[in-house]
């Protein structure tokens, strides 16, 4: 069971931090810091007064991709939301209408066999859904390469909580890498945000050390709080060595964001030794699988009953996670990916 608690709907973040008033950096956000129940509040440039040499911040590499694209059922507007890229070719797609705000809302009525005029020309056809008895994604076949229709034609995703668009610029992380297959994330791994430039060198001369993971993450409907489904994830041999390095030296493994988490968790052995690896993780942490890896946690604040609040409690335990949610609403921090973000470590 997680914890229950609601977040007012004007505790979304609508804007990102550095639009927000003049001269601000996506660094200005705050963060929540919980070291078991015990819990304090900073802003996010104090990163690195909170950590401590020798600490490693394991990092999420992925780019985001500009996965929302316009098209046409018929005479129906409709608007596609790319996922991930399967091993054949084909893509796991959401099918969603627009609101007339810019923003969408869940598609009912897909199904097998239903073919969309994309813009630019382009054509795809649903063939099955993701998972059997799932109706919200469906595996589907495109008739011209998908990067490049993105490239060409798509946009950020964003839901209805945002105030407008914003270049895909916004929804890159310091640590985004572009990958020679044009495959990323469809949604920002947004743990890693708030960081900047600054920052990271801050860390650095400070003794923390970064590692790079790289997890490619799919749509997560705001309207559907499902488990993760599989996702493409690699940990090359350096990190894999470093996280060992740091854990016999009594160094701390810090995930900056869930998704960083799952790689590392699934590269694990039974021993907890973190080897290199790269494929598929069905992997879903929970406070009874447990961790192997990670000692702490640096992510945003997730929506009552979504299944990465698990993970936190994974992490840092039921007391805890209740306990910083209890604050953050009494604090009035913002959530969604341009919120504020939460910092768990080991009491």
């Amino acid at each position: 069971m997680t914890v229950t608690f609601q977040v007012p709907a004007e505790l979304s973040a609508r804007v990102p931090a550095e639009l927000r008033a003049p001269g601000r950096d996506r660094d200005a956000v705050r963060l929540l810091v919980s070291r078991g129940a015990e819990v304090s509040h900073h802003a996010f440039a104090e990163l690195p007064l909170l950590l401590r040499a020798g600490d490693l911040l394991v990092v999420n590499t992925s780019p985001t991709l500009a996965a929302a694209v316009d098209g046409r059922i018929g005479d129906a507007r409709v608007v596609v939301h790319f996922s991930t890229r399967g091993d054949d070719g084909r893509w796991a797609v959401e099918l969603r209408d627009p609101d007339g705000r810019g923003t969408t809302r869940v598609r009912a009525g897909t199904r097998a066999g239903t073919g969309v005029r994309l813009s630019g020309g382009a054509r795809l056809r649903v063939e099955e859904p993701l998972s059997a008895g799932a109706s919200r994604l469906w595996w589907a076949r495109v008739s011209r390469d998908v990067p490049g229709l993105l490239r060409e034609h798509g946009r950020p995703i964003r839901y209805a909580y945002t105030e407008r668009d914003q270049p895909l610029s916004a929804y890159q992380t310091v640590f985004a890498l572009p990958s020679r297959d044009g495959s990323g994330s469809a949604e920002m791994p947004s743990a890693g945000r708030p960081f900047t430039a600054r920052t990271v060198t801050e860390l650095v001369s400070r003794g923390v050390q970064f590692a790079p993971v790289r997890l490619d993450t799919g749509v997560a409907s705001a309207e559907a709080h499902e488990p993760p489904y599989p996702e493409r994830f690699a940990v090359p041999e350096a990190s894999a060595r470093l996280i060992g390095a740091v854990r016999a030296g009594g160094g701390r493994v810090i995930a900056v964001g869930t998704t960083a988490v799952r790689a590392l968790e699934s590269a694990a052995g039974p021993d907890g030794a973190v080897r290199a690896r790269a494929g598929w993780t069905d992997l879903v942490v929970t406070p009874e699988r447990g961790v192997r890896v990670v000692d702490g946690l640096l992510t945003g604040l997730h929506e009552p009953e979504a299944s990465h609040l698990l993970m936190l409690e994974a992490v840092a335990g039921r007391e805890a996670v209740a306990r910083g949610y209890e604050e953050a609403l009494r604090g009035r921090y913002l959530w969604h990916e341009f919120g504020d973000v939460h910092l768990l470590l080991p009491p």
